[in-house]
């Protein structure tokens, strides 16, 4: 008891003594990889399965920064984030602009290469798809996963209280969600986490 006791105690002290700095950040977002869209019931002869067009997207949101021993850090972030998919299905000429808006939680563990000027960072990001179950035409969406997963790794200048940052997302689980035509009974899958590269600015308070 009295070492769990001496463990808490130097955690808390570790923590309290920690070098702690919050920022805002803002992203350009650049989705590096295509979802696919594929006809799973069509009731024409020809079946689909095509790649949408990919739209740059933003993120905002607010980060912390808590140093850790032997020149680690901490970094939880929390943002917004929102990017667009088009596609043309052939069969019923609808279009779809299927937006993806996003609560992001990354939480990253960075190493200060040069000092608090350059810091590299890697972690697990969990998303929550806030997107509504759109309409097209007369296809309506079916979201099926709210929650992903993914992983992001970057670098992190800074300059003051100037923040210069440049990220990969990539993925574990995917975004799926089924657009049915109420009429024709014609189904066709999106089938997307895909892969981001994200710059941007932010400002250390």
């Amino acid at each position: 008891m009295k070492q769990i006791f001496s463990v808490a105690l130097l955690g808390l002290s570790m923590f309290a003594s920690a070098q702690i700095s919050l920022a805002g950040k803002a992203n350009l977002i650049f989705p590096t990889g295509s979802p696919s869209w594929r006809n799973i019931s069509n009731t024409a002869s020809a079946t689909i399965e095509n790649k949408g067009k990919n739209n740059v997207g933003f993120n905002i949101g607010l980060s912390v920064k808590a140093s850790l021993p032997m020149a680690f850090f901490l970094m939880p972030e929390l943002y917004y984030t929102t990017f667009k998919n088009e596609f043309t299905d052939p069969v019923s000429n609808t279009t779809f602009n299927v937006r993806s808006n996003r609560i992001d939680l990354p939480v990253l563990v960075g190493h200060k290469v040069l000092g608090d000027m350059l810091g590299v960072f890697i972690g697990p990001v969990a998303s929550y798809n806030l997107s509504k179950e759109d309409t097209f035409n007369d296809f309506k969406e079916n979201a099926r996963d709210n929650f992903t997963v993914g992983y992001q790794f970057g670098a992190q200048l800074e300059i003051k209280k100037l923040l210069i940052n440049a990220r990969y997302e990539g993925a574990f689980s995917k975004d799926q969600r089924n657009f049915v035509n109420r009429v024709s009974g014609e189904e066709i899958r999106y089938d997307n986490r895909p892969n981001l590269f994200m710059v941007g600015l932010g400002y250390k308070f």
